[in-house]
C-alpha cells in the first residue's frame, strides 16, 4: 500500500516544497513553471521521467501559510488536498515532511505529529537550541524523525567517499558556502562529516571579511569552513591527504534530494533506518557550537556537547 505524506511549507528563499514534492510525486509543468522557482523548474526539467516518484509513498496533502501558494503547490506537485491547518493532516496521512528552514518553528510544528506517533522529516537545520536537540534525540534514535542536509548524499562526493583510504593521513579540509552560518553552515557540515569517521574536537570562529570557522580533530586534521555571505553561488569541498587531493563543486541538487527522500520513504514504508541518527546530533552540535564561538569570541571544545547528548565515546 502506498503511504500518504503531508507536505508543510513555505519559507522565504526555500523552494524545497516544490523540489522535494516534484521528486516524490512528479510535477505539472505549467504550475511548476508559474511558481516562480526558476532554478528548481530548470533542473527538474532536465531529468528523465524515470527519475520521478517512489512506488511506496505519495504526497497527498499540503499546507503553507498562504492559501494561494498552497493551491499552486498542490497543482505543481500533483497533490490531492490542501488543508487549512497543518495539524488537520493528523489521521489523514502516514507521515509528514516539514520543508521549512525556519528552525525556530520546527519544534512547534513537529511536536503534534511526533506525539501522534507519525514519522517526520524536518528540513535542515533541525534546531539551533541544545535543549530542543535533546527533545528531538528520542525521536531520532527510534527512527521516528529524520533531519539531514541533502548535501550529505551529494553525488559529487561519491568518488571521495569510495576512495578515502587512498588519501592517506588527512591534512586539511577546506570548504566554502554562500549566505549565513545558521542556515547554510549545515550543508557543508553534513557533507564533510559524511566523509569522516572521527568526531570534531573543537570549533573556533575567526573574524574576517567572511565568516570563518576552524574545526580541529584529535588526529591533527584541520577543517576550515568559509561562510561567504552574499556572493557567487558555491558549495565547495576540498580534501588534502598525504597521498591524494580532491576538489568538488556540488551542483546536482536533484540527485542529493532524491537520495535523501529515498531514505525517508524507506523509513515510512518499512521502518528501515538507512541513516545513522547520531549523525544528526553531531552535525547540529557542531552548528550550535560554531554560533556560540562567534557570539562569545572563543574556541568551543565539543566534549561538553557530546556529554550532554550522550554521544557514544563521551
Amino acid at each position: 500500500m502506498v503511504k500518504k505524506i503531508g507536505l508543510i511549507g513555505l519559507t522565504e528563499n526555500n523552494g524545497h516544497p516544490y523540489s522535494w514534492g516534484s521528486i516524490i510525486n512528479g510535477y505539472n509543468d505549467k504550475a511548476l513553471r508559474n511558481a516562480n522557482w526558476d532554478v528548481i523548474y530548470n533542473y527538474v526539467k532536465k531529468r528523465d521521467i524515470s527519475e520521478f516518484g517512489f512506488p511506496y509513498i505519495k504526497i497527498t496533502h499540503v499546507w503553507t501559510q498562504d492559501d494561494a501558494i498552497s493551491n499552486n503547490l498542490a497543482q505543481a506537485i500533483c497533490a490531492e488536498s490542501v488543508v487549512k491547518n497543518y495539524t488537520d493532516m493528523i489521521g489523514e496521512v502516514d507521515a509528514v515532511i516539514i520543508a521549512r528552514d525556519d528552525y525556530e518553528q520546527h519544534l512547534v510544528m513537529a511536536k503534534p505529529f511526533l506525539d501522534a506517533g507519525m514519522k517526520v522529516l524536518i528540513d535542515k537545520p533541525l534546531t539551533m537550541d541544545i535543549s530542543e536537540l535533546l527533545y528531538f534525540k528520542e525521536f531520532l534514535s527510534k527512527g521516528q524523525l529524520m533531519s539531514v542536509a541533502g548535501l550529505r548524499f551529494a553525488i559529487e562526493l561519491d568518488e571521495i567517499r569510495a576512495n578515502m583510504n587512498r588519501f592517506g593521513k588527512l591534512k586539511v579540509i577546506q570548504s566554502s558556502v554562500i549566505n549565513e552560518w545558521e542556515k547554510y553552515g549545515i550543508h557543508i557540515i553534513d557533507g564533510v562529516l559524511g566523509l569522516l569517521e572521527e568526531k570534531p574536537k573543537s570549533i573556533e570562529y575567526i573574524s574576517s571579511n567572511a565568516e570563518i570557522y576552524v574545526v580541529t580533530f584529535d588526529s591533527g586534521l584541520v577543517w576550515t569552513i568559509n561562510i561567504l555571505g552574499s556572493t557567487q553561488k558555491t558549495f565547495n569541498i576540498e580534501v588534502w591527504g598525504e597521498s591524494k587531493r580532491s576538489s568538488v563543486e556540488i551542483e546536482d541538487n536533484f540527485s542529493m534530494f532524491r537520495r535523501m527522500l529515498y531514505r525517508f520513504g524507506k523509513l515510512v514504508d518499512k521502518n528501515e533506518i538507512l541513516y545513522n541518527p547520531e549523525n544528526t546530533l553531531l552535525s547540529i552540535a557542531l552548528l550550535i557550537a560554531g554560533k556560540q564561538s562567534r557570539q562569545e569570541n572563543r574556541k568551543i571544545i565539543l566534549d561538553e556537547f557530546y556529554h550532554c547528548l550522550g554521544i557514544e565515546g563521551y
